[in-house]
Order: C-alpha cells, then structure tokens, then sequence
C-alpha cells in the first residue's frame, strides 16, 4: 500500500465514530467503539508500521530515535519522508480520537448534556488538544456536575 493510499484509509477510518460520537452519542455501537477504542487500536497498528519503514538517509536504520531529543531533529525527520509525515499524521488521528472519546464518556458519566459536548468533540476532531482543554474549561464552567470520577 502506498503512503497516498494509507492517508487515505485513515483519514476514512475516524470519519464514521466522530459523527457517530456527534449525532448518536447514546447508541450502544457509539458507546462500545468510545470505550473500547479499536478504531485507534487500528491506527496505532498503522502508526507502527509506517513509522517503521521510513527509508534510511544512508546512515543506518531509517528511524533515528535520537532525533526526537530536538526540534530540529524531529523537522528532520518530516523533511521530504512521505512515511514520516503519514505516521506524525495517523498519530494525531489516534489521539484526537482517543481525546474525542474520553470528552464524550467522561460528558456522560458526569451528565453534561451533549450541546455541551459537541462543540468540544467538534474542536477534539480539528485541533485536538484545543477540544480537551475547552471540555476541561466546560467541566469548570458549569456547576453541581458530578466531580467524584477523574
């Protein structure tokens, strides 16, 4: 499979649990794929595998896990490496959605209605950390919801 092909798959992949979690937070299959998370399982596979194949630069293996201890080492690594940039992009998707997926249970066992929530699982898919520190924010905002479950 191509670089091309596999952005494609996951990009694919989340589309369906993000509407889901948005239009059908209650349904059981909504709720199975926010708590067991296989759709990031999935990606995480995909993540692996990619990440591993980055091409050598010819001076050995093709990733360098000392370039991650600087900024320009990680840019370095992104620089003209299609497999490189798929991966940083199906790591983000993973995480969006794990993120998306933690605002929607945690929303739910603290009974915050779903209009609440969705502008923060809207932002979660986009910008990822930007959702969860606006449900982190919504949680402070609104009062007498259940605290007790972190």
């Amino acid at each position: 499979m191509t670089p091309e092909t596999a952005f494609q798959y996951a990009n694919l992949l989340v589309l369906p649990q993000w509407l889901l979690m948005i239009v059908a937070p209650r349904w059981r299959m909504t709720q199975l794929l926010a708590r067991m998370l296989p759709i990031p399982m999935i990606l995480a596979g995909m993540y692996l595998y990619w990440l591993f194949t980055i091409p050598s630069s010819g001076n050995g293996p093709g990733l360098d896990f000392r370039a991650f201890s600087t900024l320009a080492g990680v840019q370095s690594l992104f620089t003209g490496q299609k497999e490189a940039v798929l991966a940083g992009w199906i790591h983000y998707l993973a995480f969006d959605l794990v993120a998306g997926s933690y605002v929607l249970r945690d929303g739910q066992t603290r009974g915050i209605h779903h209009g609440w929530l969705v502008p923060c699982l809207i932002l979660c898919f986009m910008l990822g950390p930007s959702g969860l520190l606006l449900y982190g924010l919504l949680r402070l905002a609104l009062p007498n919801q259940e605290d007790t479950k972190f």
